[in-house]
């Protein structure tokens, strides 16, 4: 299987400060990591997202406000830190998502995972929080139905919920947002009663683990609820956003899932639809697990 592997050294100059968990140490741990995959990978660049491109999501008063608070390198709230390269950095990591479609389509390659920060799928049409700018997967999605991907599927594996994507897709049948995430942590939102509303209703499935949830509740999701929703939905792509703050080593998180446990539970995403694939690097703040997990995805992507 082709796997295109997409980042650029932009993403290590958004600066969000000496102690914040999203750091670029992230990002060089990862790409230290996957060295020994290298031969197995072919490596694309990001483009810079065009204003035209983020307006697919957001609103135009939401990217300028972004890009008048990263050129004094201010914070839009306590979590959400930028710095003069952010606005640049941010528009590289929704880019990212429109090279790998690209590729994707034109037959480059299979697969793509898109090495990026900041993190993206917090952010809402209007509000940028949770580390995240511009929504990349979001983003992504509408640009994957531009090209002829009628039917997207976003499945969501980051510990915390996806409440940006989600609002972004809500009310909307052409995309189907599915999430597992931590129940009683941030932000807040994702309950299993959120299932879309008009013509979206039952096009969003959310599912709550437990503080404390080990591999056997992770892999009962995705080997038993994904697959009824992806025989139901038909997608003709699939967009993962992958946090890996569900991992148990995880300084932000409370959950049990080991690294062998999110690799069965990549080979049960890619083994549950026939269509293409590209992943967005979410969360994960161990770095050295990051690295570790992220490796192992990038195998089942090569593998299966």
């Amino acid at each position: 299987m082709k796997v295109a592997y997409i980042t650029d050294d932009i993403y290590l100059q958004h600066n969000t400060g000496a102690m914040h968990p999203e750091s670029a140490d992230r990002l060089k741990a990862i790409n230290k990591a996957i060295e020994p995959l290298h031969p197995s990978l072919t490596f694309k660049s990001p483009i810079s997202a065009s204003e035209r491109i983020l307006e697919f999501v957001h609103s135009s008063e939401h990217i300028e406000n972004i890009k008048n608070i990263c050129a004094y390198g201010g914070s839009i709230d306590s979590d959400t830190v930028c710095s003069s390269d952010s606005f640049d950095a941010a528009r590289m990591a929704s880019g990212a998502g429109i090279v790998a479609l690209d590729g994707i389509k034109s037959g480059e390659f299979e697969r793509a995972f898109c090495a990026v920060r900041p993190p993206g799928h917090h952010a809402r049409p209007e509000q940028a929080m949770g580390f995240c700018l511009f929504n990349n997967i979001a983003i992504a999605a509408r640009y994957a139905q531009s090209i002829g991907y009628e039917k997207v599927m976003i499945i969501d594996f980051d510990v915390h919920h996806g409440n940006g994507t989600q609002d972004t897709f809500y009310a909307d049948d052409s995309v189907f947002y599915f999430s597992s995430h931590q129940a009683y942590t941030y932000p807040g939102t994702g309950s299993e009663s959120d299932r879309g509303q008009g013509k979206g209703e039952g096009y969003t499935a959310n599912f709550l683990m437990m503080p404390e949830s080990m591999d056997s509740e992770l892999l009962d999701i995705y080997e038993n609820d994904l697959p009824p929703c992806i025989d139901r939905f038909k997608p003709d792509i699939i967009l993962v956003s992958a946090g890996y703050d569900l991992h148990e080593s995880d300084p932000l998180a409370q959950l049990n899932i080991t690294t062998e446990g999110i690799r069965k539970m990549v080979r049960l995403i890619l083994k549950s639809a026939d269509v293409p694939f590209v992943f967005f690097l979410e969360g994960g703040y161990n770095v050295n697990a990051l690295g570790e997990n992220v490796k192992v995805t990038l195998k089942e992507m090569i593998m299966n």
